[in-house]
């Protein structure tokens, strides 16, 4: 057997052991609510769990949780997962275990990926692995909806100068490899006017006209299936009652591409629909709620390939996709990332969802050892 074989069957064994205090912790972080931008009770827990297990931690304003291991300095790994969730505060986050399966409103998305890396991170010190790069541990804010990312981004501008590579861990999609970001750009645009009695002042603009006129032309517009371009009106809302002209009226609107220029053609024909189509006598406002830029880290580079191999080496035919998720702010910036799922699940973004427990040790042993062989491409680009 050789030595990298050694040490795969090290780590899987390792990984094994850790699995329990892994899922305990899961079922832990995941119970405490965690909305965007209220995640710091959340944040909190984590930092616990972080200097129970030996490491000093730092939190920034943001609610950002920082942890480092190793002293040598220079080009670092960043090991990302984000704390925040999609559920409001009065959801019930009870987990329940049922069997093979953990069943809990963000249980995969995040709670476990949260809890794998703290995992990854025992790994290593039970093996006592010094790895050929520091790893810096961040427990993110912000990465859902119109949290807009701020929360890797500020690690990002907090580590910019020593940045080697970014691993972003979700706990859902074991198996994939995810080393392109898809950009997306998302509004609210709002229409107002004069309004009046749907009777008495019949023939002044109504606001839901006008905006309608300009939904049904972003309707029309035709994208790219390759590089794959979307958009979609999300909600819609005004109106006063059935018999008033109404007044005021807005939608959500979300834009998304692989391919930044792409992006920015649907982003300019959106913007010229939406200034052209309301109608004379409306007003048209657009407030910009979130832009998460687009990038590629190509299959090439040695970050994606090793993360390639290591889901071979422990039996997983990888493959290699492209989402939104906290790696798209370093892949923006030129910097090698990737994102990584810990296991398999489902009806995420739901209270039903689920994961599946005896896929976690892999997905953990798939962590750690990428983050070693992270270490060593970071180290090798320094030399």
């Amino acid at each position: 057997m050789s030595q990298s074989q050694r040490q795969v069957e090290r780590v899987r064994a390792t990984a094994s052991d850790v699995l329990e205090r892994v899922i305990e912790r899961t079922i832990h972080i995941s119970e405490i609510p965690a909305p965007t931008g209220a995640e710091h009770r959340r944040a909190t827990a984590v930092a616990e769990l972080l200097e129970t297990s030996g490491y000093a931690t730092d939190m920034d304003e943001l609610g950002n949780v920082y942890a480092r291991r190793g002293k040598r300095g220079g080009k670092v790994v960043l090991l990302a997962a984000h704390t925040d969730t999609v559920f409001p505060d009065h959801t019930d986050l009870t987990v329940r275990r049922d069997g093979s399966r953990l069943y809990g409103a963000g249980v995969g998305d995040n709670s476990l990926g949260v809890a794998a890396t703290l995992g990854a991170l025992e790994v290593l010190d039970r093996l006592s692995i010094d790895t050929d790069a520091d790893v810096i541990f961040v427990a993110t804010v912000g990465e859902e909806g119109l949290g807009n990312l701020r929360g890797i981004r500020a690690a990002v501008d907090r580590y910019r100068a020593e940045l080697g590579a970014v691993i972003a861990v979700e706990g859902h999609n074991l198996g994939r490899v995810t080393h392109a970001g898809v950009g997306s750009t998302r509004w609210r645009v709002r229409v107002s006017g004069a309004g009046g009695h749907s009777w008495g002042a019949f023939g002044q603009p109504s606001a839901i006209h006008g905006l309608a006129r300009i939904v049904t032309q972003i309707a029309k517009i035709e994208v790219p299936a390759d590089p794959k371009t979307t958009f979609n009106v999300g909600t819609i809302e005004g109106g006063t009652s059935v018999n008033t002209i109404a007044a005021d009226a807005s939608a959500l609107i979300d834009m998304r591409s692989i391919d930044s220029r792409s992006l920015k053609r649907l982003v300019d024909r959106v913007g010229q629909i939406v200034a052209d189509a309301a109608g004379d006598e409306l007003t048209v406002d657009v407030e910009v709620l979130g832009e998460r830029p687009a990038g590629i880290c190509p299959r090439s580079h040695p970050l994606v390939g090793a993360a390639g191999t290591v889901l071979r080496q422990l039996g997983f035919e990888p493959i290699f996709d492209a989402s939104s998720t906290d790696a798209n702010i370093p892949i923006s910036l030129g910097i090698p990332a990737v994102c990584i799922g810990i296991t398999h699940g489902g009806m995420g973004h739901t209270t039903g969802e689920f994961i599946e427990i005896p896929p976690v040790k892999t997905g953990l042993a798939q962590l750690s050892l990428l983050t070693v062989a992270a270490a060593q491409v970071v180290a090798r680009s320094r030399s």
